[in-house]
C-alpha cells in the first residue's frame, strides 16, 4: 500500500529540517568567514627580516626614462595594539644598529575594520577625507587604513580576503596615496600613486605587493607617468634585539594611544583632515611627533606633558586648512 499523503508530508517535512539544522545558518556563515579574515590579519603580527623592493618598468610618457630598481631592508617587528573582533590594529616597529647602538624606529600602521561604512581616502596633496563605502562594496569586504610613522594619514582602501587556490590574500580597489619619500624628495614628474594593494601570506611570513601608477599633471590634466611593481617581503626572523622593540613600545605606548585619539578627533571634526607634507618626513608633524616619543624612551620628559604639547602640534598643523 502507498503511503499516504499525510505520513509522507510529515516525514518530508522532518528530512528538510535536518537538512537545515546539518547546512550552516547564515550567522555561522558569516561568523566563520570573519574568523578566517581575522587570522589572516593577525597572522601578519610578528618578527621579520624585510625587504623592500620597486622597480619602475612601463612609461607612459615619451620623454620619461623609468628608474633603476631600488631595494632596500632591515628587521621589523608588528604587533597586534587592538582586536576588537572587527577591528584590527597593527603597529610596525623598525629595529635598526649602528656602530654597537640600537635604534627603534616607529614605522606605519595598518588597521583593518570589517565591512566600514566609511574610509579615510587621499584625495589630493595635503588633504583625506571620509569616503562613504557602499553596501555592495563593503558586504564582506574589510578596509585596510595605513597610517604614517606618526599617525598622520597615508591611505585607506576597501578589499575583501580570498581563499582560492590554496592562497590566503586581501587585494583592494584602487586606492590613492601620496609620494613616499624615496620618490618625494627627488622632486619627480609625478606628484600621486593610484594602486592596487596585495598582503597574501607565504609559507615564510608574508608580502605586501603593490601595482603603482604614478600620476603626473600636465596642462592641468591627470597623467600616468609610469607604471612601478613593489613587493614587499617579512620572512619570519628573530636574530636581532626584537627586546629593543617591545621595551620601547612599552615606554611610549601610551603616548601614541593618545596621539591615535588627537588625530582621530581632527579626522572627525572635518570628515577627513588637511595636514601639509614635506618631502623629507611625510607630514610635518613628523618630527615633532616622533622626537616627544624618543625623549619619552630616553626618560626625558614624562607621557603627560608630551602628550599635550603633541596635541597642541596636531591642532596646529590641521587648523590652518580644511576639506
Amino acid at each position: 500500500m502507498s503511503m499516504s499523503l499525510t505520513r509522507r508530508g510529515s516525514i518530508m517535512a522532518l528530512a528538510g529540517a535536518g537538512a537545515a539544522l546539518a547546512s550552516p545558518a547564515p550567522a555561522q556563515t558569516r561568523a566563520g568567514q570573519i574568523e578566517r579574515d581575522r587570522a589572516a590579519i593577525l597572522a601578519m603580527a610578528g618578527d621579520y627580516h624585510v625587504r623592500f623592493n620597486f622597480d619602475e618598468t612601463v612609461p607612459f610618457v615619451a620623454d620619461y626614462t623609468p628608474l633603476e630598481p631600488k631595494t632596500s631592508g632591515g628587521y621589523e617587528s608588528v604587533r597586534a595594539i587592538a582586536d576588537e573582533g572587527e577591528f584590527i590594529s597593527l603597529q610596525h616597529l623598525l629595529v635598526a644598529e649602528h656602530e654597537g647602538e640600537t635604534f627603534v624606529i616607529k614605522h606605519w600602521r595598518q588597521d583593518w575594520r570589517y565591512q566600514p561604512r566609511n574610509v579615510l581616502a587621499y584625495e589630493r596633496r595635503n588633504t583625506w577625507a571620509l569616503r562613504s563605502v557602499g553596501g555592495a562594496e563593503r558586504r564582506g569586504a574589510w578596509s585596510q587604513t595605513v597610517w604614517q610613522t606618526d599617525d598622520s594619514p597615508r591611505y585607506g582602501g576597501v578589499g575583501r580576503w580570498d581563499y582560492a587556490n590554496g592562497r590566503t590574500i586581501w587585494t583592494s580597489g584602487p586606492t590613492a596615496r601620496p609620494l613616499a619619500r624615496r620618490d618625494a624628495i627627488r622632486n619627480p614628474p609625478y606628484e600621486r600613486y593610484l594602486s592596487i594593494n596585495r598582503h597574501a601570506l607565504t609559507p615564510t611570513g608574508w608580502v605586501h605587493e603593490q601595482d603603482n601608477e604614478k600620476i603626473g599633471v600636465r596642462d592641468g590634466r591627470p597623467v600616468a607617468i609610469v607604471h612601478e611593481d613593489g613587493v614587499n617581503t617579512y620572512n619570519h626572523f628573530s636574530d636581532y634585539p626584537v627586546a629593543a622593540a617591545d621595551a620601547y613600545w612599552r615606554d611610549t605606548a601610551e603616548y601614541w594611544a593618545g596621539v591615535r585619539r588627537a588625530w582621530d578627533e581632527a579626522v572627525a571634526r572635518g570628515r577627513g583632515v588637511y595636514v601639509e607634507e614635506e618631502a623629507q618626513n611625510g607630514a610635518v608633524t613628523g618630527p615633532a611627533l616622533m622626537g616627544l616619543a624618543m625623549q619619552i624612551h630616553d626618560g626625558e620628559i614624562e607621557t603627560a606633558p608630551a602628550l599635550a604639547e603633541a596635541r597642541a602640534t596636531i591642532a596646529q598643523a590641521t587648523g590652518a586648512g580644511g576639506v
